[in-house]
């Protein structure tokens, strides 16, 4: 099975900027994994969102590069998963253009 998790979006405090020290921004994230189903082992998609929203609100990383480490690392320990993908915009930071990372 495949879980994505499309246009997750809150706002965190994250970048090295002064500004973006202080004042939160809106930031995007879509994620996708494949794990094996069975009736009795399933991966709850709310709890996998909520997670990844709690690390990044919490953390206050300074770098996108940072946070999908952490997210990937955190991910792959708590859930049975592969073939991971994780990708970050941020929609706000520059005005002509949205500027996204992903580790894939």
């Amino acid at each position: 099975m495949k879980i994505e998790i499309n246009n997750l979006t809150f706002k965190c405090i994250i970048g090295i900027l002064d500004f973006e020290r202080i004042k939160k921004q809106r930031v995007i994230i879509n994620t996708s994994f494949e794990y094996e189903f069975t009736k009795n082992s399933f991966i709850d998609y709310a709890e996998v969102s909520t997670l990844i929203k709690t690390i990044m609100i919490k953390k206050n990383f300074f770098l996108l590069e940072d946070a999908i480490l952490c997210l990937e690392t955190l991910l792959t320990n708590k859930y049975p998963i592969k073939n991971l993908h994780i990708k970050i915009s941020k929609p706000d930071i520059l005005k002509d253009c949205i500027v996204t990372l992903s580790n894939h």
